[in-house]
């Protein structure tokens, strides 16, 4: 099975889309797509998420679509039934680690301190989500983990903006963020898709 870190490649920034109908995530998608993203993570935090997530693969067959806010064994076989490429979670549990670790789609589980990455670490996760970032040490935090555990790479989210972003991918052991702010819910409302792919290109030109 492929890695999460693989599948990003080249991508530095984890675009998160949340979307109220399949269109707007079509819509979210496709002007992230045109600022040079390839892979999106789809919270499920709407009713239409996972209908977004499904209209975004079959709009765009050469984008890795994923899906994160999976915080239970239900809402991670909805994701895997509905076409996921990857996995995002907030938080683990052992429960929830060992269904993860069997799902067959790359996961990047979500981890606040030490001794969540070593129950990650159980479940053989190595590449990690730090959420919520800003609350949980930041890039303070990912540094002093780099001696700990040597083997880990972070992609920290919650917090994470255009203004810190590069404080983070500083680090050897930070190998991308996430974040929505380049896809801003006023953006959306207003329908303002340029003004997404614009603040993808900050990232990706």
């Amino acid at each position: 099975m492929k890695s999460f870190r693989s599948l990003m490649g080249e991508q530095v920034l984890l675009p998160i889309i949340q979307a109220d109908t399949a269109e707007q995530g079509v819509q979210i998608a496709k002007a992230m797509r045109d600022g040079g993203i390839h892979l999106v993570e789809v919270v499920l935090r709407t009713q239409a998420s996972l209908e977004a997530l499904v209209a975004i693969k079959s709009e765009f067959p050469d984008m890795i679509v994923g899906a994160g806010t999976i915080i239970d064994v239900q809402s991670l076989d909805d994701a895997i039934n509905a076409g996921a490429d990857f996995i995002v979670t907030p938080a683990l549990t052992p429960t929830l680690g060992q269904k993860l670790s069997t799902c067959g789609v790359p996961v990047l589980p979500g981890v606040a301190n030490t001794g969540d990455i070593l129950l990650a670490r159980e479940f053989g996760f190595k590449e990690l989500k730090l959420f919520p970032a800003s609350l949980s040490g930041g890039a303070k935090f990912i540094s002093a983990m780099s001696g700990l555990f040597s083997d880990a790479i972070f992609c920290p989210t919650g917090g994470v903006n255009q203004e810190n972003k590069d404080e983070y991918l500083s680090l050897n052991n930070c190998f991308a963020v996430g974040g929505t702010w380049v896809a801003s819910p006023q953006w959306i409302a207003d329908n303002q898709w340029s003004k997404v792919t614009q603040a993808c290109l900050q990232v990706t030109a």
